[in-house]
């Protein structure tokens, strides 16, 4: 059988032929149109188009353990962020402190399914374990939250995590850590500490291990939220405190108690944000919903490291030049004396918990590694930065 060949004049028909069907099929597309404005539509053979269904987008809500100031805007901006990149498939819906539950008991009403998810630390956590309190507020071991979140990305604290929350205390959670935070301050006090001997018996705020090691150290550590810290100092309760960062300390008015602020301290060097959902809801997600959960929790993170940059050295400033607030650097004596106070802590836990055993000697083993490669590689920034400014 021979095979035909088109020519070009053929082709050429072709062409022809295709136009003009087609025109004559938009002319009777335009017409059907046309007399359906008129009322004269007339049967058509032509299938119509299908209907656009829209699903409903999965609502998520998620509690935020602050009440306001720079703590819930990035909660916020995490929840943003969620909602910008699902494109409408998927809403974090953000609520306030105790909009549902007390800060307490956030953990148990995202793992009972009474809220979708949190925006806290696991600090507040710290009663169901106190290994909670190593994956924030744990003993400093040369390290940064920055290198904490290495660790627990990197290092094996990813699975430490789950195996405390999934096989030991038996909760149906899933979380994300976001937003290393600058080491806090060791807070406000009556008057400029210059020895740790002037800390014996101070009435003072903290949270997690934290409150461990001070007690150590001769204080009497009281435990309370955020928002009660600056009514607490200024009625006398307690003595002395410390919340996060010069931001929120500014924006919870604790210059209006103290004047004597210092920074630097080893009771919570390492913290990070703890975003928690219910496990069985977030299961039920698309996998692309997950992702979008997870990696908009790293873009948080560092969009909040950024921003932490800019907010906090300047509201320093506004501390000292428009409030009159003393600023000093805690003495290294006293930083001494809090690194004796955790190992007490450490080591005392560590006996009684194996399983907080095993979560210290993974931190050290990373610390150290990662440790002696940063500190023999970063420059003397001190060196730099007096160069220019002047001495601190």
């Amino acid at each position: 059988m021979t095979k035909e060949i088109k020519t070009e004049d053929d082709k050429a028909v072709s062409r022809r032929k295709f136009l003009k069907t087609g025109g004559v099929v938009a002319a009777a597309g335009a017409a059907t149109v046309a007399l359906a404005a008129c009322g004269k539509e007339e049967k058509s053979s032509a299938p119509a188009a299908p209907a656009v269904v829209t699903k409903a987008a999965d609502v998520l809500k998620v509690q935020a353990a602050w009440g306001g100031g720079i703590f819930l805007e990035f909660a916020q901006d995490y929840a943003d962020r969620v909602n910008k990149m699902a494109g409408g498939s998927m809403k974090v819906e953000l609520l306030g402190v105790d909009a549902v539950v007390k800060t307490g008991e956030m953990q148990t009403a995202v793992h009972k399914g009474v809220l979708d998810g949190a925006h806290m630390v696991t600090a507040y956590w710290y009663s169901k374990s106190p290994v909670a309190s190593l994956f924030g507020t744990g003993p400093c071991f040369g390290w940064s939250a920055n290198e904490l979140m290495g660790w627990i990305q990197y290092g094996g604290g990813r699975d430490l995590y789950y195996e405390l929350m999934h096989d030991m205390l038996k909760l149906d959670l899933v979380g994300f850590f976001t937003g290393p935070m600058p080491a806090q301050p060791l807070g406000w006090f009556k008057e400029q500490i210059k020895d740790s001997s002037q800390m014996q018996g101070l009435k003072y705020r903290t949270v997690g291990l934290a409150a461990d090691v001070l007690q150590e150290m001769g204080m009497s550590v009281v435990q309370l939220p955020g928002g009660e810290i600056q009514p607490a100092m200024k009625s006398g309760l307690i003595d002395a405190a410390e919340f996060n960062n010069p931001t929120s300390d500014k924006d919870f008015g604790m210059q209006d108690v103290s004047k004597h602020y210092h920074l630097a301290s080893f009771h919570q060097s390492q913290e990070s944000f703890e975003i928690i959902f219910n496990k069985t809801r977030f299961d039920k997600l698309s996998s692309e919903q997950q992702a979008i959960l997870e990696y908009a929790s790293e873009a948080a993170s560092s969009d909040m490291a950024w921003k932490a940059m800019e907010r906090y050295s300047a509201d320093l400033v506004t501390l000292k030049t428009e409030h009159g607030v003393n600023v000093y650097r805690t003495p290294d004596s006293v930083m001494a004396e809090q690194l004796k106070a955790w190992d007490i802590v450490v080591d005392r836990m560590s006996a009684s918990d194996p399983f907080f055993a095993k979560v210290v000697a993974s931190q050290k083993k990373w610390a150290q590694r990662y440790g002696a490669y940063q500190l023999q590689n970063s420059p003397n920034y001190r060196l730099a930065y007096e160069h220019y400014y002047g001495k601190l």
